[in-house]
């Protein structure tokens, strides 16, 4: 038997929190996507674009409590799980049975807030947000009204969300706490760390400071600001299936080098950081769809400049050219009129061939965006304990095989109370350190006892499950591949010798020799 692991690709963007498929047709996932910009800190020191987050999947419309308890456990099929109630683990943000920093004033503020919650109708679920470290006043922690969209998710920004003037930090975590209604605590999550940009880069980019570069395959953000005014901000975007231009929601989009030689359709990745002058593609993080290859050019005073070449940087003006156009014209630029996206022709500058005159609505900002995805699932734990911290799996790692075979999960926020579950299948778990569990593999058999005799690859998805019942679903999945084999009681064809195929080699060897062919017929 081998084994082998595929990955699931997420999506990722701003501060999200979605709710998934679980694996088991049972269950009903919660998905926690925390997303964030790179920490651009425009005046007057608002976050731009603004953290956001978004609540998707049937599971948020449940009330509280349904479906919760022990017999829940039982009716779906798992078994009901032993253990002490969960501590949290003492990770790297806080130690156990104390908040992570800055947290305490977000949770006084909250309790203060949180009756309101109660008297508004269809309300499930209310969410605040800060900054980790930041003093709890009001002006520094927002509460988040959530909308619902035309996709059926809600939709949350913290649109005044700031650093202070007197925060000297170059690194920053967005706080996120959801409550439900009655004040329980669903869970406090956090960002991946935001590195805190003040302001462009003037000087010429060069791959010897790569900090602010931004590298093929990068998460980036777009937005355009009509004569630098900040009421103005548009965001590129995307609704239904087309792209627009957003004054609140922003989508994340991968940037990857194309090739010039390849055909429409055809874009495979290239490594490397991007330079001006590069052909590129952007690809929404969320919905896959993406813009025609596209040449990217430096900004400045308005006007495209045709002749640079060096790396892009964080907050930088920036401009996308559609390859083509008639020889001596200004070309075909990505441009936004009002909510929609469209082409602006260009006209070249009479005075300098170099450049291009462009328009305000052509002018783009790009900036790295940051995201951390939190997948789990409560309505079958048997715990009002709040769902986090939620253990993250970044890679896996197979060791051995058959009777043998061992995964050892790497990520981060484990604890001696996790279990590895292989489809609806408990596996033998070691803890081994907060970003390292060891499991045994299941036999194939535990998926059904006919399963060895076909041909078929079984496919499990592979999760974490609390001792309290909680269930946390990750990105990937575990493949069983088989290697074919009769039943044992089926008649077998006979085995040929094992030195046949040498024997008939050098007869043949010998009739080519001697200018004879030989045939065989079997």
């Amino acid at each position: 038997m081998r084994y082998s692991q595929r990955e699931a690709w997420g999506e990722q963007g701003e501060w999200r929190v979605s709710w998934v498929d679980a694996p088991s047709r049972c269950l009903q996932d919660r998905q926690v996507q925390v997303d964030g910009d790179s920490g651009s800190r425009m005046s007057p020191q608002v976050l731009l674009p603004s953290a956001c987050v978004y609540l998707a999947g049937p599971g948020w419309r449940v009330k509280p409590g349904q479906g919760q308890g022990e017999g829940g456990l039982r009716a779906a099929g798992w078994p009901a799980l032993q253990g002490a109630p969960l501590t949290r683990s003492a990770g790297a943000l806080w130690r156990p049975g104390r908040s992570p920093p800055g947290t305490r004033a977000l949770q006084s503020r909250t309790r203060a807030l949180a009756a309101h919650q109660a008297a508004e109708p269809g309300t499930t679920v209310c969410g605040y947000m800060g900054l980790d470290g930041a003093p709890g006043s009001a002006a520094e922690t927002q509460r988040l009204s959530f909308e619902e969209q035309p996709d059926s998710r809600e939709f949350g920004c913290a649109k005044t969300l700031y650093i202070s003037d007197a925060d000297k930090r170059k690194h920053f975590r967005l706080v996120l706490r959801l409550v439900l209604p009655g004040g329980r605590e669903l869970g406090t999550f956090h960002s991946r760390l935001i590195k805190v940009i003040s302001k462009p880069s003037q000087k010429k980019q060069s791959l010897k400071n790569t900090d602010l570069c931004i590298s093929s395959g990068s998460r980036v953000s777009l937005f355009n600001r009509l004569r630098s005014q900040t009421v103005s901000t548009r965001y590129l975007s995307v609704e239904n299936g087309a792209f627009v231009a957003s004054a609140r929601q922003w989508a994340a989009f991968t940037l990857h080098l194309a090739d010039e030689h390849c055909s429409q359709g055809d874009f495979p990745p290239r490594e490397g950081y991007v330079r001006y002058g590069s052909l590129v593609q952007l690809v929404c993080t969320l919905t896959g769809i993406t813009l025609p290859p596209m040449i990217i050019r430096k900004v400045a005073k308005q006007c495209a400049l045709l002749d640079v070449d060096e790396p892009i940087s964080q907050l930088h003006k920036c401009a996308f050219q559609f390859p083509g156009g008639p020889p001596g014209g200004g070309g075909t630029y990505l441009c936004l009129a009002t909510e929609k996206v469209v082409q602006f022709q260009a006209s070249a500058c009479p005075k300098e061939a170099n450049k291009t005159l462009l328009n305000d609505s052509s002018c783009w900002t790009i900036i790295g965006t940051e995201s951390v995805q939190f997948s789990f699932n409560s309505s079958l734990a048997c715990t009002r304990e709040p769902v986090t911290p939620v253990p993250l799996v970044s890679t896996l790692e197979l060791s051995g095989g058959g009777d043998v075979a061992t995964l050892e999960l790497h990520g981060e926020n484990f604890h001696a109370g996790l279990k590895v579950w292989f489809g609806d299948v408990e596996a033998e778990t070691m803890y081994r350190s907060p970003r390292s569990l060891m499991c045994v593999v299941p036999d194939v058999a535990a998926f059904g006892s006919d399963w060895r005799w076909l041909r078929t690859p079984i496919t499990v998805p592979v999760s974490l499950v609390r001792s309290d019942g909680l269930f946390y679903p990750s990105a990937f999945s575990f493949t069983y591949t088989p290697e074919y084999s009769g039943r044992p009681d089926s008649p077998r064809a006979p085995e040929p010798a094992a030195d046949a195929d040498a024997l008939l080699e050098s007869i043949h060897h010998e009739f080519t020799r001697t200018n004879f062919h030989l045939f065989i017929q079997t």
